[in-house]
């Protein structure tokens, strides 16, 4: 088993170097053989306990065993102890994931503090067709089918090569005592109830099943690779300028039900939320959609993305004192600058810049956002016209539309910031003193 231990460790490049190697050593079967194996490859280990306070006396037995174990094995011995069930409470967690979390925590902590290359745990092939099973339970889609990873950062686990019996006939002509965990007797956790109840019976159909079940593992983790590359690449082609996906381009990838779910996921959009929008590709524009953080709006060509923002003021003021210092401060970025009209005075035709005949100002100026109702004389015309026709007119989206900025002298719309104009406050024939207006978006 050592030359298995070790060409898999070659193979995955688990471990390389002479930096030492933390062992998560809670003096359990898998653990111990780990630990030795370890040893007798060369490595330099130190091995980690951790006392979770969950067993009474048994938690005691373990990690005086593990001590000695260590001592035996000249292995530098490092302990903790954790009051688990306190720490899921304050976090609202289970206390095996409590467990986990604190776990992991510590090791890093180790890690650091050791300049260890690697924290090795002692997941073996069985633990791995366990999960493939548990994950196939719980529908977690192809991720979840490709067993436990031989890496995941500084994590390894050099034993996923060789199955649960391997280990226990290697500890027995190694003549390695071990102390059993009561709590893997019973099957009231779902992983012992797949290990002592499910796999037995799927051994009646197919005595090699842990053996297919983990070779289907490794095929499906390596598809899974492929997958996940054709969704950053559709990642890639789809999102256009960070937030607009583009329908048509979507329909062209095989599955786009799946491919969209993929794209959306990052926005925290769930798998029924996916398929809600997808039904509604071929239906009428509007339809707007929420994850926890982000909104989706059904656009005619694209679906648009935009974070939920929580909006601490609807109407900003602007002093005639903010105006002529050009004082800046805002929810967008506005330059003001007042003058004299004479002979040589330009009109810059940008939409990003705006002219109005400053003696018809009235102030404070406002910013704030549109309403329903809301209506202005467009730049060279002579009839109101209400924004909402307006918006509709220029094929604004409902994200679009609430964007929009308007600046605005008293009841007055001066200017949908970034389009338009009003043409009562424009720079006629007897203007004097002209108030420029520049608005910087961001790039």
């Amino acid at each position: 088993m050592r030359n298995i231990v070790r060409a898999y460790i070659e193979k995955q490049q688990l471990l390389a170097g002479d930096a030492p190697v933390l062992v998560g050593f809670s003096g359990g079967a898998d653990s111990v053989a780990l630990l030795c194996l370890l040893v007798q490859l060369g490595y330099r280990c130190f091995a980690l306990h951790c006392n979770f306070h969950l067993r009474g006396d048994e938690s005691m037995r373990d990690e005086r065993f593990a001590e000695e174990i260590a001592r035996k094995l000249g292995v530098p011995f490092y302990k903790t102890d954790f009051d688990t069930t306190g720490y899921a409470a304050e976090h609202h967690l289970s206390v095996e994931m409590a467990a986990r979390e604190l776990r992991y925590n510590w090791f890093e902590e180790m890690r650091s503090c050791l300049g260890a290359q690697a924290i090795a745990v002692a997941h073996h092939r069985d633990d791995s067709v366990e999960t493939v099973l548990l994950n196939l339970i719980r529908g977690t889609g192809i991720r979840g089918l490709g067993g436990i990873r031989p890496k995941n950062g500084y994590i390894v686990r050099p034993l996923l090569a060789v199955s649960r019996s391997e280990i226990l006939e290697w500890l027995d002509q190694q003549q390695m005592s071990y102390v059993t965990d009561s709590t893997n007797l019973s099957d009231a956790y779902t992983r012992n109830f797949i290990r002592l109840r499910v796999l037995p019976l799927l051994e009646e159909l197919n005595p090699s099943v842990k053996t297919s079940i983990a070779r289907t593992a490794d095929h499906l983790a390596a598809t899974e690779t492929i997958y996940l590359q054709v969704v950053e690449d559709a990642r890639r082609q789809l999102i256009e300028d960070g937030n607009r996906i583009s329908i048509t381009r979507l329909m062209e990838y095989p599955s786009p039900p799946t491919i969209l779910y993929e794209l959306l996921k990052p926005y925290d959009f769930s798998r029924q939320v996916a398929d809600d929008v997808f039904l509604s590709l071929e239906k009428e524009s509007g339809k707007m959609f929420y994850s926890p953080r982000f909104r989706l709006l059904k656009d005619r060509e694209y679906l648009l993305l935009s974070p939920i923002e929580t909006v601490t003021a609807q109407e900003y003021t602007l002093s005639i004192e903010d105006v002529e210092r050009n004082n800046r401060n805002g929810p967008i970025e506005l330059s003001f600058h007042k003058t004299v009209i004479t002979n040589d005075f330009n009109i810059q035709k940008d939409r990003h810049v705006a002219y109005f005949d400053y003696d018809k100002l009235s102030f404070p100026l406002t910013l704030r956002k549109w309403q329903e109702g809301d209506w202005f004389i467009p730049f060279g015309m002579k009839d109101r016209k209400k924004l909402s026709d307006y918006f509709s007119d220029r094929k604004f989206s409902r994200i679009a539309k609430e964007q929009v900025w308007l600046l605005c002298s008293g009841e007055n719309i001066l200017w949908i910031v970034g389009e338009r104009t009003d043409n009562r406050f424009c720079i006629g024939k007897t203007a004097k003193n002209v108030l420029v207006v520049n608005f910087f978006t961001q790039k």
